[in-house]
């Protein structure tokens, strides 16, 4: 399926989600941002979908949001020539409260919703992810990058503060120093140091990358599909959790998981001395 720069794929339960934009390096305008939500949407749907891979076209993951306006509406609202200084609480051409509303419904749900996703989700990284791009690749639970790949922090470059949800996720992912460090010195930061930083969990060859990031898909999503979201849930919220809340939140995901039928064929598959065969029910 191919819709508004974005294409679908499933098969054999993962569902393979390509930003297809790659005249404008993947960057998002409203018409496929909203095409990829739609898409995350159905993968969570669709009980045939257990694992989403997420990918971009040619040489570069996602360069954010789409400010050429030729594409619509973007997520960092622009004006066509720089505004004058202004004392004023927001430069002429500019509505603080639509700047609000659009972040808000666009590049925050976005990320949001990969984040919550409560199926695995692995980021296949070719190139450069900026921006918002990035932030699309750290929301997965797992990021595959390709050797001269590149995550950036672009914001500070631009003038801009830091949005789509980026200062909520780099110091749960690398500490409050080096989120800083990205942050207000908005440096590239390369596969190898991503790696290294944990915010990539293997490094691979730009040939090997699909190969190796749908090995990763297609092995999660063989797996005990209910049980991985509700320990991803589990991990995500540990981050801003009492021990008290914690130890709450786990016992509930363990009650609500009892009536799987991933759980019992585990159960079973153990005693028979065999391997499991999961069916993400």
């Amino acid at each position: 399926m191919s819709e508004s720069g974005i294409l679908v794929e499933v098969d054999d339960g993962v569902a393979r989600i390509t930003i297809n934009r790659p005249e404008r390096r993947n960057a998002l305008d409203t018409g496929s941002r909203d095409a990829l939500l739609a898409a995350l949407d159905a993968a969570r749907a669709d009980a045939g979908v257990r694992a989403v891979l997420l990918t971009g076209a040619g040489d570069a993951f996602c360069s954010g949001a789409d400010l050429s306006g030729g594409g619509g509406r973007s997520d960092t609202p622009t004006t066509s020539a720089p505004a004058p200084p202004s004392p004023s609480p927001s430069p002429p051409g500019i509505d603080s409260r639509a700047v609000n509303e659009t972040l808000r419904s666009g590049s925050q749900r976005l990320i949001r919703t990969l984040w919550e996703f409560d199926k695995p989700t692995v980021a296949a990284v070719a190139g450069p992810a900026a921006g918002m791009g990035a932030h699309l690749a750290l929301a997965c639970d797992l990021v595959v990058m390709a050797e001269g790949a590149r995550l950036i922090e672009v914001f500070a470059r631009r003038g801009l503060v830091v949005d789509a949800m980026g200062a909520f996720l780099l110091p749960r992912l690398i500490g409050l120093g080096r989120a800083k460090q990205l942050i207000l010195l908005a440096d590239d930061l390369g596969a190898e140091q991503a790696l290294d930083w944990g915010l990539a969990q293997l490094v691979t060859s730009r040939v090997a990358l699909l190969d190796e990031a749908g090995a990763w898909a297609q092995r999660l999503a063989k797996g005990p599909t209910r049980a991985l979201g509700l320990s991803k849930t589990l991990l995500n919220r540990s981050l801003e959790s009492s021990l008290d809340q914690s130890l709450l939140d786990e016992a509930m995901a363990v009650a609500l998981n009892t009536s799987s039928a991933d759980l019992r064929e585990g159960m079973v598959a153990f005693m028979e001395r065999r391997p499991p065969q999961f069916i993400g029910r």
